[in-house]
Order: C-alpha cells, then structure tokens, then sequence
C-alpha cells in the first residue's frame, strides 16, 4: 500500500463520504453491484503525476485522470488564472450577437495551431459534445449545399467517441453497449478495427492494410458515394485499446475519403495537446488534412471542462454563404465559457512554455523501449505504447492469443494489485490502459513498468495456482 500523507482524512469523516457516496453519487459507468460492496476510490487532493485517497495514500496516476491531466495536478498560477478571470468575468451568454474577449482569444489560438485551414472554432463543454457537434456540422453543411441525401457516416468498431446517445453509436465500443441502452443505428455503419494484434489469421501487416483500406471503400461503395456524409476516426484509438494502426492506414482512408467527397473528422479528443508530442497529430504525424478535428480533455489539461470542433474554411464557405439568412441553431449554455477558455490559454501557454511537446518526445520514447519489455511475461500478448499512450494487453493463451474468461476480471486483477502498490492503471476487460500526464520523468516511467511487472507475475502465479491459467 502506498505511504499515507498528510492528506488522510479523519475515520468518521471517512466513513460518512463512503455512506454518502453509496446512497447519492452515480458515477459515470456505474457498476451497481461492485459500488454497493465496495464503494469508491475517493481522492481528496493531486499533485503533478500523483493523486491522494482519504486515507492519506499517494498513487502514481498513470491513467492521467481520463487521459486529460496534461500539465500535472495543482498548478497554482492555473489556479490564479483562473481566479482572476471569476473575478473579471465569470460567464458571457455565448449565443448569437454576443460573445467574450478570451473565448475569441482561445479560438484564434486554436486556429493557429490546427493544421491547414482548419479556422473557424465552435467550442463544447467536452469530447463528447464536440463529436456531438461535428455530426451535426455534418449534416448541416450537406444540407447547405443541396446534398440532403449524403448523411450516411462511417466509423470504426470498437472505437470510442463519446458518451451521449449519438456519440456512443458512432463509436460502437463493445465493452459499453450494455442492452439495458438504446443507440441509434439509421445512417451510422462501422468497419474493420485496424488493430494490427488482432488481423484476421494469416494476413501480415501489410496484407492487413489493404483488407481495410478495401473494405472502407466497399463499405461506400454499398451504402452509395452519394449517400456517405463523413468518416470520424481517431488518429489513434484510445480507450478501445491504444489501437496503433498499421502504418500508412489513416492516410490511405483519408484519399479514400477525397476521392469519394466524404468529410474527415478526426477525433483528436485524447491524442491532441501532446499525448503523441504533438498540438494535433493529424497532419504532423499521420500526414492527414482533416476536414475537422474534435478536441478536449488536454484543451484544458481537466482544470475545467471544455471542448472544441475545429473545422475547415470549406465548411465554412458554405455554411455562412452570404444572403442566406441561416442561422446554426446548436449551442451550449457553457460553451465559449470565459474561465474555461481561460484556463485553456493558460494551459496552451504552459504547454510552449515549459517545452512539453519536445519532453514527451524524450520521455515518450523511453516509456515505448521499457514497457516492450514486460512482452516476455506470462499472460502479456500485446505491448502497445505510442509516446504517452500506452496498453498492455492480457491473454490466456499467447501462442492462439485466446482472452481470459470475463469471470477472471485479468484487467481489473491487475489494476487492483497495482493500485495496493501506490500504481493506478486503467482496467478495461482484459487490458490495462495508461495516459500519463506529459511531466512523466523517466523515474516515474521506472516505477510503472517495474510496478507493473511485480503486479503481472503476482497475478499469473495466483491463477497457475488456482488452476485457471496454465502457464507458457
């Protein structure tokens, strides 16, 4: 268990926001049975890369809250920021004819650093919002241009790209299509996940390019060129998995895409603002123009929600063509917030500041060489990592590359041993995901890998014992 600090609570005042929590806070994917007996991780406090329980235990965030803590926990000139803008300005209606100094400070900022002649900035309360917006800028921008019957979309399965009721359709994750939910299902198709771990047997990367780079096509081809509005894919998938796709895919569908008039949206909501080194990794990494591009979590670095749909002045030629008299009826009470977008310029400007794009490059790069060392452990099949985005994934066989059975929980296994060793990890079925924040040093990547190593080889001993692993 990890050391406790100063940061531990009194046991009363312990046990009454345990009681709290089980009789008033649902949590976002609530699990109903497992919080009734076990309640909740409560955090009271955070400091860089480490966050602290009730109990006064540290842990070493490597799940980076949500893949969102950019710069570190409790930054004091953030917090400043962000006061001296409550006391300035504390909110501005964001419809319509008005509008705020630092909301148009942010979205000329954020044009700057989009690739191309991504200009024009509608911004969100979050990820799932900007998604939310991007289809329906989608759809918008079809309709202006008298094409009402190309609103079909296509995405990937088992990606994800958000949470509200079209968004979690468009991202069609396995793990939360849960039958007690309803999703929409007219105009919205999927393709092939282009997880390289997982090709279809005998196809080698290469082989596996083609298969999709084809079936996306085909997949337009069926529903009708006329008929496909836009394709929305993450550069790299996040929370389905740390999906590195093979190399050269997202810029052979994107020519897929130009040849078939088809809108780009790539939902850059995790990989933005750094976790891949870079503001937006569409163009500098994958050599991608896309239409628009979605943002958040790091927009802020989480010191106060807020999203972003950037999006291209092709768009926006045709949107706001002159004399039309249109009007974008979308909005957000909370968007264009002025202490949100403050807190964003702030971020930004730590950020450039305080070089962390070039750190994450470095650290990055280490993080990439020490976790491909746990690929020779029991129960490892997969090591995937991309500078600050990173899964291990766990297999019962690595020879068939065959999962454990859901009842064994090896995701959650392992994050619980590493949790009782000072490590957060993320469990999602049968991986552990992390998206550490960006001021990660080598020492830390130490800790985690080594952490992490301990945990693996605990947990296979455990279940050699009990019979339910076999060993290779």
């Amino acid at each position: 268990m990890a050391t406790p600090t100063k940061h531990r609570l009194s046991a009363a005042e312990e046990f009454r926001l345990i009681k709290a929590d089980k009789a008033h806070y649902m949590h976002g994917y609530h699990m109903f049975d497992e919080h009734a007996e076990q309640g909740s991780l409560n955090i009271v406090a955070g400091d860089g890369a480490y966050i602290y329980d009730t109990q006064g235990n540290r842990f070493l965030d490597a799940v980076g809250g949500m893949w969102c803590t950019n710069i570190g926990l409790g930054r004091e000139e953030m917090a400043l920021a962000i006061a001296d803008q409550v006391r300035q300005l504390a909110y501005s209606n964001p419809f319509c004819d008005m509008s705020n100094n630092v909301a148009i400070q942010l979205c000329e900022k954020l044009a700057s650093l989009a690739p191309g002649d991504l200009d024009h900035v509608f911004l969100t309360t979050g990820g799932s919002t900007a998604v939310d917006t991007a289809y329906r800028l989608i759809q918008y921008y079809q309709n202006c241009r008298g094409k009402p019957e190309k609103k079909h979309i296509i995405a990937r399965f088992n990606a994800y790209h958000g949470s509200t009721t079209l968004t979690m359709s468009i991202g069609n994750k396995a793990a939360d299509r849960v039958p007690e939910f309803d999703y929409a299902h007219e105009r919205i198709h999927h393709v092939s996940n282009p997880n390289p771990y997982r090709a279809p047997d005998g196809m080698d990367e290469a082989q596996f390019l083609e298969f999709l780079v084809k079936e996306f096509e085909d997949k337009i081809l069926a529903i009708g060129a006329d008929q496909v509005a836009g394709f929305f894919a993450e550069p790299i998938m996040g929370s389905g998995g740390v999906i590195i796709p093979p190399k050269g895919y997202l810029k052979r569908m994107w020519e897929v895409c130009q040849r078939y008039d088809i809108l780009f949206v790539a939902d850059e909501v995790v990989t933005s603002f750094g976790r891949l080194g870079k503001f937006f990794a569409s163009w500098d990494l994958f050599e991608v123009q896309p239409d628009i591009i979605t943002t958040a979590k790091g927009l802020t670095s989480a010191y106060l929600p807020l999203g972003a749909c950037i999006f291209s002045e092709r768009i926006w030629k045709v949107i706001a063509e002159p004399g039309k008299g249109r009007c974008f009826s979308h909005g957000f009470t909370y968007s264009g917030h002025p202490v949100c977008c403050t807190a964003a310029l702030k971020n930004i400007e730590i950020i450039e500041r305080e070089h962390l794009l070039e750190h994450v490059d470095v650290v990055g790069a280490y993080l990439e060489e020490r976790l491909a060392t746990l690929g020779d452990l029991p129960l490892v099949g997969d090591v995937r990592c991309q500078k600050f985005m990173a899964c291990v994934e766990f297999v019962a066989d690595k020879r068939t590359k065959a999962l454990f059975a859901d009842k064994i929980n090896i995701g959650e296994r392992i994050h619980s041993r590493a949790q009782s060793k000072g490590l957060l990890v993320r469990p999602i079925m049968h991986l552990n995901v992390m998206s550490p924040p960006l001021i990660l040093t080598c020492a830390q990547v130490d800790e985690i890998v080594e952490t992490l190593r301990e945990c693996i080889l605990e947990v296979a001993a455990e279940l050699q014992a009990s019979g339910q692993y076999q060993g290779q």
